[in-house]
């Protein structure tokens, strides 16, 4: 994926660029992220799914692969958005989904799934077999993984062999603590010491060159590692620079590599560059757009109590909150709260657990009847104002409309303007 070596490159070069990694199957997002790239004229918006989501079983989104490409061409093409400027990822393939399996039955199934990936073009691939399977010791032994995660790419460089098109660049390591290695809790999050993170690009370097696969390691182009950015239900641990300098520092020693950073959702707009600056030039971010999304409708559902009449309203929030309460599994194992705490998490938790509850038709369909009350009764500036400002700025901007969809839009457009600026600190933001 000639992109993303000309990033590493350019970034290994002393420019401070990066890119952000769009982790999210709304379409909604999608589409904003698509709308946001070409008003900033964004060269490539990379989406990435991960195992859970999008698999060849179909995840949790109903998804294979395939399908997600479709996904996400169908968007760009309504957008008017060049395909060719779409990169797409998976992220954490491995035998995640199947750990209740043996180890061979479930690496069987995360080869097929690494194959189904590439073979529908996703062309960024993190391979993570960090996860333990049934009768694995826990935690698992690094040289376990590492011989896992050459199966994988085995695997994809056959996908890719018979598939053509550009070949696949590839993502190495984890940031997950091994379980039992991290509570629920956040507090003692861990950076990644440097020794460990060249410990285990090294593990596979040389696993890499004894399978033949030393053309492969050319294109491995990050290794995910924790630089002490994390968020729970209610609190963000905010990114130390100096916490994590050392560990910066080290991959200056591996050429062509930079590190991966997971979970960078509500950083600060300085923390994101900071991050960028040193080294973790891939910044993922998911649940902190669909956060942001719950934001603009939560405002839009605020909005119609003010001017809808009671009998006619949407009521969107009550809706889904009920949905969640009527369909707990999504979010039953996170949040242990209970009355009005657990109220305020089902709406308002970091985690943003509501994100799965967006595609229940109930749901869908009190959000279809709020934004028809609101084209049929356009929010007035005053309250646009209260209840989503950056919305009503963009609108005044003309980088907005009137529509509830395009304010919507704009609210998580704020997001990505942050990620934007982070990652091209000298492009000119229009």
């Amino acid at each position: 994926m000639r992109v993303m070596l000309d990033l590493i490159e350019h970034h290994r070069g002393g420019e401070p660029c990066g890119i952000a990694s769009v982790c999210s199957a709304h379409p909604l997002v999608i589409e904003a992220a698509l709308r946001h790239a070409l008003r900033v004229d964004a060269p490539v918006v990379l989406f990435e799914a991960t195992c859970n989501q999008v698999n060849q079983d179909g995840g949790y989104t109903g998804m294979t692969p395939v399908d997600f490409v479709r996904f996400v061409h169908g968007i760009a093409d309504a957008v008017g958005f060049d395909r060719a400027r779409i990169a797409l990822g998976g992220d954490h393939l491995g035998p995640n989904p199947w750990t209740a399996l043996g180890a061979d039955a479930a690496m069987d199934k995360a080869e097929a799934m690494v194959a189904a990936y590439v073979a529908a073009g996703f062309r960024k691939i993190h391979l993570d077999c960090s996860m333990a399977c049934e009768g694995d010791p826990v935690p698992l032994p690094e040289a376990t993984i590492v011989a896992r995660a050459v199966r994988l790419c085995r695997a994809a460089e056959a996908a890719h062999a018979a598939a053509g098109g550009e070949p696949p660049v590839y993502v190495i390591g984890t940031e997950v603590p091994v379980p039992g290695g991290a509570s629920e809790a956040i507090e003692g999050l861990a950076v990644t010491t440097p020794e460990a993170a060249l410990a285990t690009i090294d593990a596979h370097r040389a696993a890499f060159a004894d399978a033949g696969l030393g053309d492969a390691w050319r294109r491995v182009i990050a290794s995910v590692v924790q630089p002490g950015v994390e968020f729970d239900h209610h609190d963000v641990i905010d990114y130390r620079p100096q916490a994590a300098r050392a560990l910066s520092e080290a991959v200056l020693s591996v050429p062509g590599m930079v590190f991966e950073a997971h979970s960078t959702d509500y950083q600060t707009p300085d923390a994101l560059a900071a991050l960028v600056r040193d080294h973790f030039a891939i910044l993922k971010v998911g649940p902190g757009l669909t956060f942001a999304l719950r934001e603009a409708l939560w405002a839009l559902d605020a909005i119609e109590r003010e001017t809808v009449a009671p009998e006619a309203r949407a009521s969107l929030r009550d809706v889904a909150v009920a949905r969640m309460h009527a369909q707990p599994g999504h979010w039953q194992r996170y949040y242990h709260a209970s009355g009005a705490q657990l109220e305020r998490d089902l709406s308002y938790s970091l985690s943003d657990r509501i994100r799965y509850y967006w595609p229940d038709p109930q749901i869908e369909q009190a959000r279809e009847r709020l934004f028809d009350n609101l084209r049929a009764q356009p929010p007035s500036i005053a309250l646009l104002g209260q209840y989503l400002p950056h919305a009503l700025r963009a609108l005044r901007e003309g980088r907005a409309d009137a529509d509830p969809r395009s304010l919507a839009m704009a609210h998580v457009a704020t997001v990505l303007d942050d990620y934007h600026r982070a990652c091209h600190p000298h492009h000119e933001h229009h």
